[in-house]
């Protein structure tokens, strides 16, 4: 940005020139950004007093549906909403071995990054288009201005404690692809801007002239080498090749760029740069005020909690098979909702690495000590997750528990609220699960009033000695979910490797679970009680789980008005992901919340579905077809 050409291109507050200087463009810009976040904390506001009706509705004896809206204005608002995720959730994927990675965001982000483009381009061409002598230098002025105004955002975006997140209740890694293609947008912007200016020179013969004079010229290019080089090390490739590398040197990469750019851009810009200097700050603070807080305890009770001690947390680790290491941290002292995830850091294992992973339970744990433990799955992969496996697998064989001593910060993530629907399908790949079961967890045991009448839980791996842990915790939630009243359905599939279980030619065992606790530990050998095979075709949906059901002679008992059998199908075929979905939808008569984790193939399919489902059954446009809500988490590097 070149200060001494600001007066050609409308940067001077005297300049009467044009209509708009790029002072009041950079604060349009930023009343449109406060503009939409606004509007999102009115949908935020609305949701939440739809979720307090339902409720309170639930309450009374004689709503039998208390999910459906009640009133014109939630009809409306529902109308409303069905709309937008019908248009929002479809998903395009790019199934090419080798550039799956270059599958775009869905539909609603696309809509919102085509928004965003337009104010940019408006902001970028509003008056500065017209042929004069300084045409191509008001041009390149113009673009300095627009990259540098979107420099707050594109740390406000980048942060875990950010305003925008506090204000629309969306977590950080739900905002951070916009961080991305911010970051992308600017590299466009400050292209042009660099590009005309440059373009000009050249066209006079100047350019060496104008790099000597003016020194601050050197350092744009820098700045925007770093935009580049951020932009391509983020790609996905490049991001797993050492994902540990990265974090480090986009860290750095962040803190030199504020750098570049303070010697870059004049005075009157800077109150942009000092914006995003205080959102990295207030960031950074309040993660470590987190950090202290939830891993120094200044008179650790070790009579109460055998794992507590003064610094950090006591963490045991056990490997689980050939690729998974089930983390258990004691003592800790903070509250979590299901759905969220933490960041760990064990020195033993990597003395600067901290990693996020999903919070694996939903309560304090059985067979530990009266503190609050919680557990984590960590699938191997490389760098600390590999390094984490092999210590455990070598205690092991040792015939010792490893005890490591381990830091925590969160818990991160928004999920929303579980109890406020009817019907709740669950469906996960692998360690996915450990996002999907919590939710399970938490539904069952959920103390207060509570709108879930059913939920379809469905995991789905290719080796099972990958779920094993899961598997164990969905039998004890099994027995505790036959007193609850709500219905519950699992299916389990495992595509690839050898079973444990019995199958049929096609593929398909059922385990009936209402008299006594059974079922199936995958890797240990063991097979299931009373288990029959009831079907020679592959069980897709909870239509056909149901079917199948019925055709199992085994005495049910039931303890309330709803459905109290729980069926646990197995199945080495890959699930039909659209009729099981459809099943419990056509079959509810209220609200249904469709959870997904897992590949990002998984939730593109899963996205389309659902929007599918929507589209067809015309939901809430007066056929009296409920809502769909969806739920993604696409784990990934």
């Amino acid at each position: 940005m070149d200060h001494d050409h600001g007066s050609h291109g409308g940067g001077g507050t005297g300049n009467t020139t044009y209509p708009v200087t790029n002072e009041e463009l950079a604060q349009r810009f930023w009343y449109i950004v406060a503009g939409f976040v606004g509007a999102f904390l009115v949908c935020r506001v609305i949701n939440w007093y739809k979720l307090e009706r339902r409720l309170r509705r639930h309450t009374s004896s004689s709503v039998q549906s208390p999910t459906k809206p009640d009133t014109a204005f939630l009809e409306l608002w529902a109308t409303f909403t069905a709309v937008v995720r019908e248009v929002s959730y479809p998903q395009l994927y790019v199934p090419v071995r080798g550039f799956s990675w270059l599958t775009p965001p869905p539909g609603g982000r696309v809509i919102v990054l085509l928004v965003y483009w337009i104010i940019v381009i408006y902001m970028a061409t509003d008056g500065a288009i017209f042929p004069d002598v300084f045409h191509w230098e008001r041009i390149g002025y113009r673009n300095a201005w627009v990259t540098i105004t979107q420099l707050p955002l594109l740390y406000l975006l980048s942060s875990k404690c950010n305003v925008v997140g506090f204000i629309t209740g969306i977590s950080h890694e739900r905002l951070n692809w916009l961080h991305r293609w911010v970051a992308r947008t600017m590299l466009a912007t400050g292209a042009v801007h660099g590009f005309y200016f440059y373009a000009d020179w050249a066209r006079s013969e100047l350019v060496d002239y104008q790099i000597k004079m003016m020194p601050m010229i050197k350092y744009g290019f820098g700045a925007w080498g770093l935009l580049l080089w951020a932009c391509v090390s983020g790609l996905a490739p490049l991001r797993r090749l050492s994902y540990e590398f990265f974090v480090l040197q986009h860290i750095v990469t962040a803190v030199l760029l504020l750098w570049l750019i303070y010697v870059h851009i004049p005075v009157d810009a800077r109150y942009n740069l000092w914006f995003a200097i205080a959102a990295l700050c207030f960031d950074r603070f309040c993660r470590t005020v987190m950090l202290v807080w939830q891993n120094v305890k200044a008179l650790p009770d070790k009579k109460r909690c055998t794992g507590g001690q003064r610094i950090g947390h006591q963490a045991q680790v056990r490997a689980v098979g050939d690729s998974i290491t089930v983390v258990t941290i004691k003592d800790v002292h903070f509250k979590w909702r299901a759905g969220q995830h933490l960041y760990l850091w064990m020195p033993r294992v990597g003395i600067a690495e901290a990693h996020p992973y999903t919070i694996a339970c939903a309560h304090q744990l059985p067979e530990t000590c009266i503190c609050t433990s919680i557990q984590l799955v960590v699938r191997k992969h490389g760098g600390f997750s590999k390094r984490l496996h092999e210590l455990a697998t070598k205690a092991q064989l040792a015939g010792k528990k490893e005890r490591l001593t381990a830091f925590v910060s969160g818990p991160y993530g928004a999920p929303p609220r579980w109890d406020i629907y009817e019907t709740i399908v669950l469906i996960s790949a692998s360690t996915g699960a450990s996002f999907t079961l919590p939710i399970l967890e938490s539904v069952l045991q959920h103390k207060g009033t509570n709108c879930v009448k059913r939920i379809d839980f469905l995991l789905t791996t290719k080796q099972g000695e990958e779920i094993d842990f899961y598997v164990t915790r969905l039998h004890e939630l099994i027995e505790h979910a036959k007193g609850t009243g709500i219905e519950l359905h699992v299916h389990i599939a495992v595509t690839q490797g050898p079973t444990s279980f019995p199958v049929s030619q096609d593929g398909v065992t059922a385990d009936s679970s209402s008299g006594s606790s059974t079922g199936t530990n995958f890797g240990r050998g063991k097979k299931v009680a009373d288990e029959k095979i009831t079907s020679q075709r592959p069980l897709s949906s909870p239509g056909d789980i149901e079917q199948t059901a019925r055709a199992i002679p085994v005495e049910r008992k039931r303890s309330s008005h709803a459905s109290t059998d729980s069926h646990v199908f197995y199945s080495s075929v890959r699930p039909d992901i659209e009729a099981y979905i459809r099943g419990p939808v056509e079959a509810t008569g209220g609200e249904t919340s469709v959870v997904v984790c897992g590949g990002p193939s998984l939730v593109a399919r899963t996205r389309n579905c659902v929007a599918s489902l929507s589209d067809e059954r015309a939901v809430h446009k007066g056929t009296g077809a409920q809502g769909i809500q969806l739920f993604a988490e696409e784990y990934s590097f």
